[in-house]
């Protein structure tokens, strides 16, 4: 079977959410047999990067306007295209803003799977006309494609009471075995020590609501001598797609409260900070099931976290929450986290998210829209 991905900036080691998706779930479908091909907007694909193939799927390249209004919009109407060109039997659409290419992938002839990865519209960033495209987006994927995969019960919920489809295939994202990694130099340019900060880690737009960790952190510079003393520190690794005021803003903050600021990191730096730190921090507005939580409990880390619906479904202990937007309780909840003499770790049950037990389930859906063959 010949599946062509769309709707993601690309793959392996690019900024997002649907992007660390598809880095975890992409090669483990190829090992199955499945010839795959993720289609990448040439804009986020570093000089480094691999080209042509990487861990067993086909990579291509088609560029795009690098303009948040339109990039994921037009770039996967030209990932349609380019499916039905090669003879693709499938075409594989990831997000909201990208599903509005559906009805084209129709009727060119295609297969559609569809991946609801939560509800884009509400993030702060678009405006009311970007709004109203991405809820028609979610309206042509959940309508017309013929096999809809949501990532958490919420988004399955909606689905069936807004747009009548409850064939769905709830299949979660899933966490990374966790790869307890050291890096000296990376601890020593950074400046921190392990067992020595809180991390978060994603992209720097308003739903993270990372202003309010900055703010919230330094609150405790009153009140936790080991903050004071810059002793404990608080890292926030990620960066913005677009370097707009709100991610200008936010970095200027950050540096004058001495928060440390070391960009997009993945691989074994990422995996360094996951075992290094003292807890983890998620405090959005807007998630879909953040899979940057999921790998902090993959490392154990205390955590926490933002009390909206998504996060709850990860069903954390009550302690963990905060009320989303409420900074004296996230202050509260990280003097609660650093009050332990060493760093903690929890065993969390991570079973639901076996990336391995993902790709199976999602190649199910895949091999669903094969022909039945006549009994004879």
């Amino acid at each position: 079977m010949k599946v062509f991905v769309t709707g993601t900036r690309g793959i392996p080691h690019i900024m997002g959410g649907v992007e660390a998706h598809c880095e975890a779930l992409m090669p483990r479908l190829a090992a199955m047999g499945l010839d795959l091909t993720v289609v990448r907007r040439t804009g986020y694909v570093p000089a480094n990067a691999p080209h042509g193939e990487w861990e067993g799927v086909k990579l291509l390249d088609l560029p795009s306007p690098h303009q948040k209004w339109l990039e994921a919009f037009l770039h996967t109407f030209r990932a349609v295209r380019e499916a039905r060109r090669r003879g693709a039997d499938v075409v594989h659409i990831h997000a909201i803003g990208p599903a509005l290419a559906v009805p084209l992938a129709k009727w060119l002839g295609l297969k559609v799977v569809f991946t609801h990865h939560g509800f884009d519209y509400d993030r702060a960033k678009w405006s009311r006309p970007a709004r109203w495209a991405l809820r028609w987006g979610e309206r042509c994927g959940c309508r017309w494609a013929d096999r809809v995969i949501v990532i958490s019960e919420m988004i399955r919920t909606h689905v069936a009471k807004r747009h009548g489809r409850t064939d769905v295939a709830l299949i979660p994202n899933g966490a990374p075995k966790p790869c307890p990694t050291d890096d000296p130099a990376l601890f020593a340019r950074l400046g921190i020590q392990k067992g020595g900060y809180l991390l978060s880690a994603c992209r720097f737009v308003p739903e993270k609501n990372l202003h309010h960790v900055v703010e919230a952190f330094a609150r405790l510079r009153g009140e936790v001598p080991a903050v004071r003393e810059g002793r404990i520190k608080l890292v926030l690794a990620g960066d913005a797609d677009f370097q707009d005021a709100y991610a200008t803003q936010l970095k200027a903050r950050a540096r004058e409260e001495g928060i440390v600021l070391p960009g997009f990191l993945n691989g074994p730096p990422l995996q360094a900070l996951l075992t290094g730190a003292r807890g983890y921090v998620l405090a959005s507005s807007h998630e879909g099931l953040p899979i940057a939580l999921l790998e902090a409990m993959a490392y154990g880390l205390p955590v926490a976290v933002s009390d909206i619906a998504p996060n709850l479904e990860v069903a954390l202990p009550a302690e963990c929450y905060f009320p989303t937007g409420d900074i004296p309780a996230l202050a509260a909840r990280l003097k609660a986290l650093l009050a332990v003499d060493a760093p903690a770790r929890v065993a969390y049950d991570m079973r639901k998210y076996d990336w391995d037990e993902i790709a199976r389930q999602t190649a199910a859906v895949y091999h669903s829209l094969e022909p039945q063959r006549p009994v004879p």
